[in-house]
């Protein structure tokens, strides 16, 4: 079966229109879309009571949870009110979503945001290639510690005895 087309993207602002956090603005994090759902910052946020284990210690948590697609729309990015989603084909044959009310593009300032993301993380790449042969050599320089012998550390009861009829 096909993935389902939406208009909401991982990163789109959206207005809440119904339920408890009704009015409620907030960034999308995650989409489900075979679910038809989204999880948006700071909203549909529940408390856990989580049983401790030997990963994580417990205790009570707040987490958000997921909110139906239907119950969510667009923020424009003029005004911030809630918009329907049109599609627009530009000059250079890029389809683009745009804003039913003003009419501006959706998302086109995010994808500028995610290319000089990206920018910055190259150099860090650059950087740490750079100091990883630093701390190799560093490494190599630095004397080993010498380690006890084994015949000083005898481990069963068969190599005690031995070790004490030959003192």
């Amino acid at each position: 079966m096909a993935k389902p087309k939406l208009k909401i993207k991982k990163g789109d602002s959206v207005v809440v229109l119904t339920g408890r956090n009704k009015g409620a603005k907030g960034e999308v994090l995650k989409v489900f879309p075979n679910e038809r759902r989204v999880i948006v910052q700071g909203v549909n946020v529940v408390t856990r009571h989580k049983k401790p284990t030997q990963v994580s210690p417990g205790g009570i948590s707040k987490e958000e949870k997921s909110i139906h697609i239907s119950n969510i729309a667009i923020a424009d990015p003029k005004t911030g009110e809630a918009t329907r989603v049109g599609y627009k084909t530009l000059k250079d044959g890029k389809k683009v979503r745009v804003a039913k009310k003003s009419g501006e593009e959706i998302g086109s300032s995010l994808a500028a945001t995610k290319e000089k993301a990206k920018k910055p993380a190259a150099k860090k790449e650059t950087k740490a290639k750079e100091e990883k042969p630093k701390k190799e050599a560093a490494k190599k320089a630095a004397p080993k510690k010498e380690t006890k012998a084994k015949e000083e550390k005898p481990k069963t009861k068969a190599k005690k005895d031995t070790a004490k009829k030959e003192k």
